[in-house]
């Protein structure tokens, strides 16, 4: 097992901002400032989201030193409810992040094709980049946790770079118009809505905009040290936090707040501020590096929970073989990127299909981080440090998620109405074909 633990904290933490730093950032707060209504009601949205997803980074890191496990998010919901919960939950994420990340490559063939011709391509050379870069990224993994890792660490760090420079285009003192809009999304109007209407409607696009270091706790037998995934947890959302706040604030000097409302490509508007016209080309470069790094860690991420299901014999046992010389994880590697190219081919019209994994990333979230309280009562030891005021954090994050479902539930409700269904039908399959193996 040793063998195996080669992720220091200087990893996990960038793996951990490389789950949750994916291309939101770049588009979502032009929704943000749409759905807000008011200024003041825009910075309080990113600054509960981010007090949110410091709630949740303390609650998981917890959990991360309680349950040490490869999968670890598979492993909460299987061991703190049932083997069916896990099993249901998980498989419908290893779907949707296969979709997604099918899309998301798809997006990043868009960034190429401007970068390199100044225009769209055609359906043939979005597929083929999207396939190439699933295909790249499958290699590297197949060498094994060492070398993905340090992979992961040069993209971050390139992509937290040019992050920097975006938020550093305020000291310039120029103003940028946006040359389009998003004419059908919604614009809210303050003097329309309640207040607080209008923040649990903008608090959805940002508690997802902080998503996904939940599944940072897949590495936890990988890691080099205990403390490695806490504080790895810990420190990346400190500097998600960080950067979140410094973006906005940048768009909101450089584009303006009426202004920046449901406008296309803002991230691209503060590359302009710093390099006039070819800033658009420097930006495509930063959302390709942005995708390149989202492959690589969610093709990291994935195949340790089909182990973690392999082990628990709800995945058929070829997922959990280890190549012997560089513990790669072959099979699940494998099938999940088969899984994500064949989607490439469907396009990108799967992802208003997509749209159930909000509801149910919320109950997720909600119930995962509630299983603190099951591990606390099991084991009955305290770990000492900040976890005495866990269960405080862990409280007010499943409270801030019960109210972001049922913001998801009134307003997605054929969505949420699909993903409990979908969450059923894996019950039925579970207890079907595995039940009688538990």
């Amino acid at each position: 097992m040793s063998a195996v633990k080669k992720l220091n904290l200087f990893d996990i933490s960038l793996i951990v901002v490389s789950l949750v730093i994916g291309m939101g950032i770049f588009r979502v707060p032009a929704s943000v400032a749409a759905r807000s209504g008011a200024e003041w009601i825009f910075f309080s949205v990113w600054a509960a989201g981010g007090f949110i997803a410091l709630c949740g980074a303390l609650t998981y890191a917890e959990i991360g030193q309680r349950l040490p496990a490869m999968g670890g998010y598979y492993k909460v919901f299987a061991e703190c409810y049932h083997p069916a919960i896990g099993f249901s939950v998980n498989a419908i994420i290893l779907i949707s992040n296969a979709a997604s990340l099918a899309i998301v490559a798809l997006i990043g063939a868009d960034y190429v094709s401007d970068l390199l011709y100044g225009k769209p391509s055609g359906t043939f050379f979005n597929t083929m980049v999207a396939v190439v870069a699933v295909g790249i990224f499958y290699v590297v993994n197949l060498f094994g946790l060492r070398t993905s890792s340090r992979t992961q660490n040069v993209l971050t760090i390139f992509k937290l770079s040019m992050i920097v420079i975006l938020i550093a285009s305020v000291i310039k003192g120029v103003t940028v118009t946006p040359h389009g809009y998003n004419e059908k999304d919604p614009l809210y109007q303050f003097s329309e809505h309640s207040p607080w209407f209008l923040f649990v409607v903008s608090l959805i696009p940002v508690s997802f905009a902080f998503g996904g270091y939940q599944q940072s706790i897949n590495f936890g037998a990988e890691a080099e040290k205990p403390s490695g995934i806490p504080k790895g947890i810990l420190i990346g959302i400190l500097i998600v936090v960080g950067l979140y706040v410094s973006i906005n604030l940048a768009y909101t000097q450089v584009i303006g707040f009426d202004k920046m409302k449901n406008a296309t490509a803002i991230g691209a508007l503060l590359c302009e501020a710093w390099f006039g016209k070819a800033g658009a080309k420097i930006f495509d470069l930063l959302m390709f590096i942005s995708v390149m790094a989202y492959v690589n860690v969610i093709l990291l991420s994935n195949p340790r929970v089909m182990y973690a299901m392999s082990m628990d014999k709800v995945f058929p046992r070829i997922f959990s073989d280890r190549n012997e010389k560089t513990g790669a994880l072959t099979a699940g590697l494998t099938v999940f990127s088969l899984v994500t190219i064949a989607v490439s081919f469907l396009g990108k019209g799967v992802d208003p299909i997509l749209n159930f994994s909000m509801f149910l990333d919320c109950i997720g979230m909600g119930s995962s981080a509630a299983a603190l309280f099951i591990l606390r009562k099991r084991q009955n030891t305290q770990l000492g440090g900040f976890t005495r005021f866990t269960p405080f954090f862990a409280g007010f994050f499943i409270l801030a998620y019960i109210v972001i479902a049922s913001g998801v539930f009134i307003i997605f409700l054929n969505a949420a109405l699909i993903g409990t269904g979908l969450l059923i039908l894996f019950l039925a399959l579970y207890f079907i074909f595995y039940h009688r193996k538990q």
